[in-house]
């Protein structure tokens, strides 16, 4: 259960951090950055939603036109349809904790059917260990958007 209290405080820290930032910086992309705070954004929403599918494969990712959008590897100068809002990922980001808390309350410990794997040094083998991950995964993005809106203010 720690997993998913954590998974709340990161949400909500990540929040706190798009709260200063302007309409207008959400696309700057400064030289030096490899992609805008709406990408960081999306991808945070589309990351944890594939993860949750991942984990759980009846599991049906809200929103998953926008997964192509930001995806890894993805760049905002590489769309060809227009992205979602800032208010629809503010109110993505919002709703997002108390679906996954409730789809994942009581799994935690369940072994997957095979192990997911980070590169070739991170193995993770339980639910628990993919929503760890996830959580730091955002952490990162979080630090990414504070930078972001230094840098574009």
């Amino acid at each position: 259960m720690e997993t998913l209290n954590q998974l709340k405080f990161t949400r909500m820290y990540t929040q706190g951090r798009l709260q200063p930032v302007n309409d207008e910086q959400w696309d700057i992309q400064p030289e030096g950055f490899s992609n805008t705070i709406r990408w960081n954004v999306g991808h945070i929403f589309t990351t944890m939603e594939t993860f949750v599918q991942n984990v759980i494969p009846s599991y049906e990712p809200v929103h998953p036109e926008w997964i192509p959008l930001f995806k890894g590897g993805t760049k905002p100068t590489d769309w060809t349809v227009e992205p979602p809002t800032n208010e629809e990922l503010l109110a993505a980001l919002t709703d997002q904790p108390a679906r996954v808390i409730e789809v994942l309350a009581g799994k935690l410990e369940q072994k997957l059917p095979e192990a997911m794997n980070i590169g070739k040094f991170h193995e993770m083998a339980t639910i628990e260990a993919v929503m760890q991950f996830a959580v730091w995964h955002e952490g990162i993005h979080a630090g990414i958007i504070f930078a972001l809106n230094k840098v574009t203010a």
